[in-house]
């Protein structure tokens, strides 16, 4: 297990954690909780000793691996599906000594080294790392282009891809999901749910977190407190918590207060004096609790439109897309729609697919390539981009950023009131003059939407708005984009904010924009058969158009006979390991199975007092392990499947 004992992390002048304490059992997936700032990133280069602590005690235990993202940016020319196998440690280490046993012609050493590559399962390794890429997004063409093809979202994705694909007993996350569209982040929960290692996710997505982990450690004030439960439910428990806190702290004061009264009335009485004193001692010795200081809460609106232009925007026969050297480039054709002034449009579809290429269009950064794009009377668009450099500058600070808006864009402000605006999104003293190279992503984030704010505009364009977002920004995000008057249109794969504030949704998929008739559930079950439909059309061959009557063709000669048969030997040996794990599962599944019954028999006929906990422990464990091995048997008649093929 994990063990944080007493730990002070310091970071420059600041303390990021102050004599704090935990303990992570093995195979729990926490989710690490906290302001923006709080020190969560801190905590987790702690545990992979990347930082070192002042004061302490950190235990991990020596043999686990460790797997994360790396965050910086990988260049190489390397394919894609390498790249990821090359996360893969145990592997490439099984590699490199079955390499230096070859070059040293040593019998032993490479019977060895074949023995660690089939434990560390080299013979499917590069249809998992395939699988994981195919998960997060990537076509079948890219699987081995060149990494330096990508750009930094999907190289990002790259670095999870690899991560995942690292076997390890501790795995740490941070911000997973946040270059990621709906149906990745969907496919990576159901991943992350089957993980069996110890899982430490850094995330802001409040459903992600609710669906994935089973405790909560809260980092707030440079202390962690570990919560049973998701993220829901350590809400529910926290502000119990505070409430219990702040009541104690109101008695104790009052306890205070009575014992300062009787001292500052009876200390100069010879006769009092004895028990004043008393009095003072119990002061001293009375250890303060602290008040409640919970976190400032972030809140801001949308001002009122000017106007509300109806309809907004009208598309006819609208083609949207990029040009490129070899000529344009169309993703979305076709579109015939209208969006009319108070609408909550969100726009759902896979990436790739042209959600943000629709956005941009309409936000006027690309030109429509066919078609017909008009604007209602009196139309403002406030554009958030996903990549938030699309509209800042780094060279420049927060007030630049603001005083240049005010005077091309409008509406004019002097200089003291556009500082007191940034306060409003807590840029205060020298903030609104630090370069935005310099700030966080939260804080970048905040710039955008104080930008947006203050245009006064009565359509929104917002693409993936809540990166780097925390939740108590989005919250506050999700409460003003209700209250806003005018019309919303929303790409996002925060589904916490698509519910609160979308009341009907655009399908964008096979270059055409289309509505979906349903809501967030019903999307994710079109998903789902969507990727049941291709892996069922990957088995099948593609249907043939009728063939003409020909000669049937000569018998096979003795050579393509015995080539035929190395076939399918050579299939046979690839495909052994396969089969004889899957005869271990039957074996086991039927062994669980018998034990299950079993259990369940002594349940039925009454079984001591003493004994149902544990019998109901081994039975969730029985169902964990059953479902696992389900899954497992299943993906490994689909690789043999795929091998003959």
């Amino acid at each position: 297990m994990i063990t944080l004992r007493d730990i002070t992390l310091r970071r420059g002048v600041k303390v990021v954690l102050d004599g704090a304490s935990a303990t992570l059992q093995p195979g729990e997936k926490i989710g690490l909780v906290g302001r923006n700032g709080a020190g969560k990133s801190s905590l987790f280069a702690l545990l992979t000793h990347r930082l070192s602590n002042d004061r302490g005690e950190v235990e991990v235990p020596r043999h686990w691996r460790r797997s994360e993202v790396a965050q910086n940016m990988p260049e190489t020319e390397d394919g894609a599906t390498d790249f990821v196998l090359q996360g893969d440690l145990t592997l490439v280490a099984a590699r490199i000594a079955l390499d230096e046993a070859e070059q040293a012609n040593d019998g032993h050493a490479m019977a060895e080294a074949h023995a660690a590559l089939a434990d560390a399962g080299a013979f499917d390794a590069r249809s998992r790392a395939q699988a994981l890429l195919m998960g997060l997004g990537f076509r079948t063409e890219q699987l081995d282009a060149p990494v330096n093809s990508f750009s930094g979202g999907w190289r990002m994705r790259l670095q999870l891809a690899r991560a995942l694909m690292c076997p390890a007993e501790l795995m740490l996350l941070d911000e997973p999901t946040n270059h990621l569209d709906l149906d990745a982040l969907v496919w990576l929960e159901a991943w992350l749910q089957r993980y069996g290692g110890t899982l430490i996710i850094i995330s802001h997505d409040r459903e992600f977190l609710d669906a994935i982990t089973k405790v909560t450690l809260h980092l707030d004030e440079g202390k962690l407190v570990r919560y049973g439960g998701n993220y829901t439910s350590f809400e529910s428990q926290r502000a119990e918590r505070m409430v219990l806190q702040q009541a104690a702290f109101e008695r104790q004061q009052e306890k205070v207060a009575h014992l300062q009264k009787f001292i500052d009335r009876f200390k100069a009485k010879a006769s009092k004096a004895k028990q004043a004193q008393s009095r003072v001692k119990a002061l001293e010795r009375m250890e303060r609790l602290a008040p409640v200081l919970a976190s400032a809460d972030f809140n801001f609106e949308f001002r009122e439109p000017l106007n509300l232009p109806n309809p907004m925007l009208m598309f006819d026969d609208l083609s949207a897309g990029y040009r490129t050297e070899e000529g344009d480039k169309i993703i979305v054709r076709g579109v015939d729609r209208s969006v009319l002034a108070g609408q909550r449009i969100g726009i759902l579809g896979a990436n790739g697919q042209g959600k943000s290429t629709l956005v941009k269009t309409i936000a006027r950064a690309q030109v429509p390539m066919g078609g017909k794009l008009t604007e209602g009377k009196g139309l403002s668009i406030g554009y958030f981009a996903q990549q938030e450099l699309d509209v800042l500058r780094l060279d420049e600070g927060p007030l630049e950023h603001m005083v240049r808006l005010a005077r091309d864009v409008g509406p004019p402000g002097r200089e003291q009131e556009l500082r007191d605006f940034l306060g409003q999104f807590r840029f205060t003293g020298d903030m609104v003059n630090q370069l935005v190279g310099s700030l966080s992503g939260g804080e970048k984030a905040r710039l955008v939407l104080a930008m947006l704010v203050w245009q006064r505009p009565n359509l929104l364009l917002l693409d993936e708005p809540t990166n780097h977002l925390d939740l108590n920004t989005r919250e506050a995000l999700s409460l003003a984009l209700n209250e806003f008057e005018g019309t919303v249109m929303l790409v996002s794969h925060d589904r916490a904010l698509l519910r609160e504030v979308c009341d009907e949704f655009w399908l964008v998929a096979d270059g055409v924009v289309k509505p979906f008739d349903g809501d967030l559930d019903d999307y994710q079950r079109w998903l789902l058969d969507q990727s049941k439909e291709a892996a069922r059309a990957a088995k099948k061959q593609p249907a043939a158009a009728p063939a003409p009557v020909v000669a049937a063709p000569p018998p096979a000669s003795r050579e393509d006979r015995k080539a035929s048969g190395q076939a399918r030997a050579k299939l046979a040996e690839q495909t052994r390991p396969l089969r004889k794990e899957m005869e271990a599962i039957d074996k086991r599944l039927h062994t669980l199975a018998q034990e299950r019954a079993e259990i369940e028999a002594q349940l039925a006929e009454g079984a001591a007092a003493s004994a149902i906990a544990e019998m109901g422990k081994r039975l969730k464990a029985i169902a964990d392990q059953l479902e696992a091995d389900e899954m497992r048997w299943l993906e490994l008649g689909e690789q043999i499947e795929a091998m003959s093929a």
